[in-house]
């Protein structure tokens, strides 16, 4: 006889953002710096090309890498329902906006247009937010700041603080995740209070109250963690610490920027050989 399971909760799985998924994989052993080098240079292809030829590119270089990091469904974030019924009326009121390519369905003619240039916008959004979101279950928050620091190395001349700026962007990273658990916790504590009375105008000053006792609190609970990671910092060595790291490229880094120039170097290439496809911002 086997014993009982348990059915687990099921419901909207959150967004988590800077947390590493566990695990090894040619993914998560690649320097910090290579993979923001392929974000942004991703992002300037996209921006300056958003054809469908380049998206396609650049969501395949999504899947490759989340297939080789081996990143689990559940990272992934349920979609809400409200997105959903914004995704279809965009899509009604667009696929009413017509224009060219031309269907015919059941004697009528329908004007895909609209409706072709929101997809084409709706797939250049996920591809972006998915780039992003490979960048952050693939990499440490401690290595983004090292990492930071040496591309950044040309902008000394111009007396920019780098280093500087590399550690307020690490320690942001750092206090992101920690600030989303506290504010859950104090949300969660909140909905235990008793609800408010029954009337309007005391049920509206209630809510106003619980808001303002709300954003006093998270405050207080900023200072509070920025003072301890401040004493921790201290503690360490000082904030120089952040910076220091492994800072060469090796050959799994080449071999990573050499496919990713030449899937964004042959989707530009298709896309101008073709003459270029209408898009959101135009043709190209």
């Amino acid at each position: 006889m086997t014993p009982p399971t348990r059915d687990r909760p099921r419901g909207p799985r959150p967004l988590v953002l800077m947390r590493p998924v566990p695990g090894t994989s040619p993914v998560h052993s690649l320097w910090a710096g290579t993979k923001i080098i392929v974000a942004i240079a991703v992002a300037v292809m996209l921006a300056i090309d958003p054809s469908p030829l380049p998206i396609a590119a650049v969501g395949a270089l999504d899947l490759a890498a989340i297939w080789l990091a081996h990143i689990p469904r559940t990272a992934f974030p349920s979609v809400p329902p409200p997105v959903w019924a914004v995704v279809l009326i965009g899509s009604a009121i667009l696929l009413s906006a017509g224009g060219p390519p031309f269907v015919v369905i059941a004697g009528l003619h329908v004007e895909l247009g609209g409706l072709l240039q929101f997809l084409q916008l709706s797939a250049l959004t996920i591809v972006l937010l998915l780039t992003g979101a490979v960048l952050s279950w693939t990499t440490d928050v401690a290595d983004v700041a090292p990492a930071i620091a040496t591309l950044g190395r040309p902008l000394r001349r111009l007396a920019i603080p780098v280093d500087d700026l590399a550690v307020a962007l690490s320690l942001a990273l750092r206090s992101f995740p920690m600030l989303i658990d506290e504010f859950r916790v104090m949300n969660a504590a909140r909905t235990l209070r008793p609800a408010p009375q029954p009337g309007g105008t005391r049920r509206v000053r209630q809510r106003i109250r619980d808001g303002v006792d709300l954003i006093a609190t998270i405050t207080a609970m900023m200072f509070r963690r920025a003072d301890e990671m401040g004493d921790a910092i201290a503690a360490r060595g000082g904030t120089g610490q952040l910076t220091a790291g492994r800072t060469k490229l090796r050959r799994p880094d080449w071999v990573a920027l050499v496919i990713a120039g030449a899937a964004c170097a042959i989707a530009l290439g298709l896309d101008v050989t073709m003459g270029g496809i209408d898009g959101p911002l135009g043709r190209h």
